[in-house]
């Protein structure tokens, strides 16, 4: 807030801050640029490398800031204004940056003038690279790891290499940042108590119906990543899963200019989105199933249920398990009603046979 008000002040920080002194924590000096206020009110950083310093210097300096190891970096959905001093710092300390997308990633270490060299790291080739990634780590370098926006491994490449340095005993390192689910619960006005993170759905249609069936019955708030074009299939589906009546929000283009949450019930969230076609990858979060209070069954209707259960052979103590099993009655309280309306049959029964 304070850089906003006076965007015409460059702060260094190598100079001394009430809070906080940077200069033993960032290895290359950042300075502040006057802010622009542009539609994505970008925060603007230079870099100074210090020519001066041979490399063999800057690589001590960076083995003295960071230990070796796997840096899981976020990085901004949107804003730049959104990364972290930290994050800036382990991108410009790393050996390698892992990156989902090299000429997308590229444009955002060019922003801050990082010059550490990049790596494709994505689904296609993950299998492949692990062990190159594993072998660099073993030999005391620090490699990053960052996906196109967000927190690596929610939804994105990034949790299979983690499971595997820790499995290896690699130390593995969580650097804070965006990430969408966190940032569309916390503003979308539904429970924050609990929630299930469900991310994208499965392409099959039996599979991604079965998993929407799994969470309309469940009381935490759900979410899920949607892609643009894929809105349309999942309201439908929602809708009929769900019900027309549940809430739902539906936030797109976080943190920029044309950041919006809609909010409604899937019936109307059909009538909207039928007449417009929304840009940007979606987070969507559907309020949990709502228990209403369940009335206990009379004793007419569990005498009827115990009736059946022993004219079609069961026993007396089986019928009132199964009962118990179906209702919210204690098995004592069914077990006492049995034998006041069903005792005295059995007993002529037995005698008979």
């Amino acid at each position: 807030m304070l850089l906003r008000r006076l965007p015409w002040m460059a702060f260094s920080t190598a100079a001394p801050l009430p809070l906080y002194s940077f200069s033993s924590s960032i290895p290359k000096q950042l300075t502040f640029s006057p802010l622009s206020f542009c539609s994505t009110s970008e925060l603007h950083l230079t870099q100074h490398p210090d020519n001066n310093k041979p490399e063999h210097e800057t690589d001590n300096r960076r083995s003295q800031l960071l230990k070796p190891g796997l840096y899981l970096v976020g990085t901004p959905i949107g804003n730049l204004e959104d990364i972290t001093f930290r994050a800036l710092r382990v991108l410009n300390s790393a050996h390698v940056i892992l990156s989902e997308d090299t000429r997308h990633s590229g444009k955002l270490l060019h922003h801050y003038n990082i010059k550490t060299p990049l790596m494709s790291y994505h689904k296609f080739n993950e299998s492949q690279r692990e062990q190159l990634v594993l072998r660099r780590l073993k030999q005391g370098e620090i490699v990053a790891l960052i996906s196109d926006a967000g927190t690596p491994g929610i939804s994105d490449p990034g949790m299979e290499l983690a499971k595997l340095c820790v499995s290896e005993n690699v130390p593995v390192v969580p650097i804070p940042g965006p990430c969408a689910l966190i940032s569309a619960l916390s503003a979308s006005g539904l429970s924050t108590d609990e929630f299930t993170f469900v991310g994208f759905l499965p392409k099959h249609s039996g599979s991604r119906r079965k998993r929407l069936m799994a969470s309309a019955e469940q009381t935490a708030t759900q979410i899920f990543y949607v892609p643009p074009h894929k809105l349309s299939q999942f309201l439908e589906e929602g809708s009929s899963i769900f019900g027309d009546t549940r809430r739902c929000v539906i936030a797109r283009e976080m943190t920029k200019f044309h950041e919006e949450f809609w909010r409604g019930t899937f019936g109307e969230a059909s009538k909207e989105f039928s007449i417009r076609q929304p840009k940007g990858e979606l987070t969507i979060l559907i309020e949990g199933h709502v228990n209403s209070k369940v009335e206990p069954p009379s004793d007419i209707e569990l005498e009827n249920e115990l009736r059946e259960l022993i004219e079609n052979g069961e026993s007396l103590s089986t019928a009132v398990k199964l009962v118990a099993e179906r209702t919210s009655v204690s098995r004592k309280t069914i077990y006492s009603l049995a034998l006041r309306k069903f005792g005295k049959q059995l007993e002529v029964e037995d005698d008979s046979s």
